[in-house]
């Protein structure tokens, strides 16, 4: 399995990014990965294999490069509980400053960059995420209407909130299939109705399903959140997505 790390240049500096991608010389469907709040980190770069052997280039870039290369904080191998506040209370002002403005700045230059690998296939692209970068990868498509076809969140944060940019408000927008598989507790079920509401009067083709016995994080093997059935059903949801929406071949 090819594997880069890559310099995406923005209009703000450069992105440093992770590829992977199926080693058999041939153009693939291209997926823009957006990671967790913590970051572009080995488990991100397993993930992106896996569904790089599924015929997917996979681009995960550092959210975080503005504060410099990953891992910007230094992070345990495992991040536990007891851990969290302090890794959090390091990553906060990082979460703050990235704003909705750079967010689209970036994924405008995340997308350039993707579609114009030698290794991507021509037509559209995905854009999945986890946690923050569910909310990231809403963004990306409902600003890229034209470019994304399929979105993916898993646990995801920050997409149904009172402000008047956040994200389930923009879904009109939205060309792209979705699928949401959130954690028990992750949305009330006032705001599962909200997006569910939003998504229908866009007449957007989508589903949003709570896991079971899941908690916050709990695709990331590296948490105590961590949930091997959770992780299975987000892959049994991913890829006949992934498979509806993007050409292959």
């Amino acid at each position: 399995m090819p594997t880069k790390t890559l310099q995406i240049p923005t209009p703000d500096g450069q992105a440093d990014a992770f590829a992977a991608f199926p080693d058999r010389g041939e153009r693939h469907p291209g997926v823009l990965l957006y990671p967790d709040a913590f970051g572009l980190r080995p488990v991100l770069e397993e993930m992106a294999r896996e569904l790089a052997e599924h015929g997917y280039y996979v681009l995960v870039p550092n959210l975080y490069y503005r504060h410099g290369r990953a891992p910007v904080i230094e992070l345990p191998e495992h991040i536990g509980e007891e851990v969290r506040p302090a890794v959090f209370a390091q990553l906060m002002p990082l979460i703050e400053a990235h704003t909705t403005e750079r967010a689209l700045r970036d994924a405008d230059a995340y997308l350039k960059f993707l579609t114009t690998q030698p290794e991507v296939s021509a037509g559209p692209v995905a854009a999945i995420g986890y946690c923050m970068g569910a909310a990231l990868a809403m963004r990306t498509a409902t600003a890229h209407p034209d470019r994304v076809a399929a979105v993916a969140g898993f646990h995801p944060g920050f997409l149904v909130t009172d402000a008047p940019d956040s994200p389930h408000r923009r879904v009109r927008e939205l060309t792209a299939q979705v699928h949401l598989g959130l954690a028990e507790g992750d949305l009330s079920p006032e705001a599962i109705s909200e997006l569910d509401q939003a998504l229908d009067a866009a007449g957007v083709a989508h589903s949003t399903e709570v896991y079971p016995g899941t908690l916050h994080g709990f695709t990331m093997s590296d948490t105590d959140a961590f949930s091997p059935s959770g992780l299975q059903r987000h892959w049994d949801r991913l890829l006949p997505l992934l498979g509806r929406t993007l050409t292959h071949g």
